[in-house]
């Protein structure tokens, strides 16, 4: 009896490997298991579940999209654990997976590779769902242009989270000093440039201890 990898099996049947986890989980298919826990998964079983029409059914193909701006993020395992949340939303939603795609850029950056795949994609009628956190995952300026692209294709963009993080706060304040830079350096010198740049960071601490100095006058009061 033929048996086949994880990967192999999802090319044989055109889905994302996580579409057969799932399915797995929702009872559809039962993978053999090696002694290592390997999954195989037999032809015949594949063909059955082909056969059975129960992979149109309530399987929506979706596509998860995460992001964070730094590789010191993505090695903290930020990267993962948002992608985790998104697995765990499309396993109770019961859609299927069609790919997983990441970027470790600023939502500044238009030219990340990931992005790129999400729009192709979409632009291929592969997947009528991308599944993201909350919406700067996608873009932190712009969205509305992505999304009007997207749902031209079909495609409808599902944020699970409203509220960001208060560690992505950080992140929207990176993104800001590099749009100063930015315009500074069509206007300025390398030396102006830098002036501005500290000017800048000089606002960004100034606000952030008027807040705290804010915050315990309310306490004491």
């Amino acid at each position: 009896m033929e048996l086949l990898t994880i990967s192999k099996a999802a090319k044989k049947l055109g889905v994302h490997p996580n579409s057969l986890r799932n399915w797995e989980k929702q009872g559809l298919i039962k993978p053999v298991r090696l002694p290592g826990g390997q999954r195989r998964y037999s032809m015949d079983e594949l063909n059955r579940l082909l056969q059975s029409g129960q992979l149109d059914a309530g399987q929506e193909g979706v596509v998860l999209y995460a992001r964070v701006s730094t590789k010191k993020q993505a090695d903290a395992g930020n990267l993962n654990r948002q992608l985790e949340r998104l697995r765990q939303y499309v396993i109770e939603s019961h859609y299927r997976v069609v790919a997983e795609v990441t970027d470790v850029a600023s939502g500044l950056n238009q030219k990340r590779r990931g992005l790129t795949n999400v729009l192709k994609l979409a632009e291929r009628g592969e997947y009528k769902k991308l599944i993201i956190e909350y919406p700067d995952r996608l873009a932190r300026f712009g969205y509305s242009y992505i999304e009007r692209h997207l749902r031209y294709c079909g495609v409808e963009i599902v944020a699970i989270a409203e509220k960001e993080p208060e560690d992505a706060q950080s992140e929207l304040v990176r993104d800001l000093l590099a749009i100063v830079t930015s315009f500074s350096a069509r206007l300025y010198s390398a030396r102006g440039r830098k002036k501005v740049r500290q000017g800048f960071r000089e606002l960004i601490a100034e606000a952030s201890q008027n807040e705290k100095t804010e915050e315990q006058q309310e306490e004491a009061d």
